[in-house]
């Protein structure tokens, strides 16, 4: 299927939990099309699904044609859809941020290392997240959230030269905002 997989193979069970972290820590594209199918039904219904979420949403700059991201014709969205896409996401759902928030792990009885590309987990203090992305027309992109003091923050970064530059600005981001409070 091309991008970032586990090589899910066919067959092959995962329970929810180990699916989300393979989907949030690695970005398996495979996985993540096996989640779409078990939701809704077929990818195509649950990519309608997520233009519907998106539009209810108010993503004004956003039109989804796959469930992973993979580059495709007319599949687009925005820094502040992607921001308001990860609110939601992050206030509906926020055990979100136990697998957003893993460096490392592994699946399939730790057979299978899973190694997250969003070093601000790592790096930055009060990391909880989001979620990296990186495709030949996309660039390099970051949902970053942080949370100090009881406060949280998300800054999106779009179309960066590197995956360098993406957390830099991300980390810029977060610092101006977490110095105002």
């Amino acid at each position: 299927m091309g991008g970032s997989q586990i090589w899910f193979k066919e067959g092959e069970e995962l329970t929810v939990d180990e699916a989300l972290k393979a989907i949030c820590v690695v970005s398996a594209n495979d996985v993540t099309v096996a989640m779409a199918e078990h939701i809704g039904g077929s990818e195509e219904n649950f990519v309608k699904m997520m233009n519907e979420k998106a539009v209810e949403l108010g993503m004004e700059n956003t039109h989804f044609m796959n469930s992973h991201g993979i580059d495709e014709e007319n599949h687009y969205t925005s820094a502040k859809d992607v921001a308001i896409m990860s609110r939601e996401l992050i206030n509906k759902h926020p055990d979100i941020l136990k697998y957003t928030s893993i460096w490392m792990d592994s699946l399939r009885d730790g057979t299978f290392a899973l190694s997250s590309t969003n070093k601000l987990i790592r790096y930055y203090e009060g990391a909880t997240g989001l979620k990296t992305g990186s495709t030949s027309q996309a660039l390099f992109n970051l949902s970053g959230t942080a949370t100090r003091n009881n406060t949280s923050f998300i800054a999106v970064v779009m179309k960066a030269p590197s995956s360098d530059v993406r957390l830099a600005e991300v980390k810029q981001l977060l610092d101006y905002r977490f110095c105002y409070i």
